[in-house]
């Protein structure tokens, strides 16, 4: 079966995490937390950037003021 995912947001309580929790895990649908997902954000960040801070800067003032 070829099926696409979507991805959203849903806040519950905090008693009610588990429970979440383990019904997602016999539907077979992942769960991260916000934590989770800056966590791998992180994780996958390129390490050394080859740019500098002012190329960061005239590219900010170039999107920003149209320069």
């Amino acid at each position: 079966m070829n099926t696409s995912t979507k991805g959203f947001y849903i806040e519950l309580p905090a008693t009610d995490y588990q429970f979440f929790n383990t019904l997602a895990k016999k539907m077979g649908w992942s769960v991260k937390t916000k934590k989770s997902v800056l966590g791998d954000f992180i994780k996958s960040r390129p390490k050394d950037v080859p740019i500098s801070d002012d190329e960061i800067l005239n590219e900010l003032y170039a999107v920003r003021y149209k320069r």
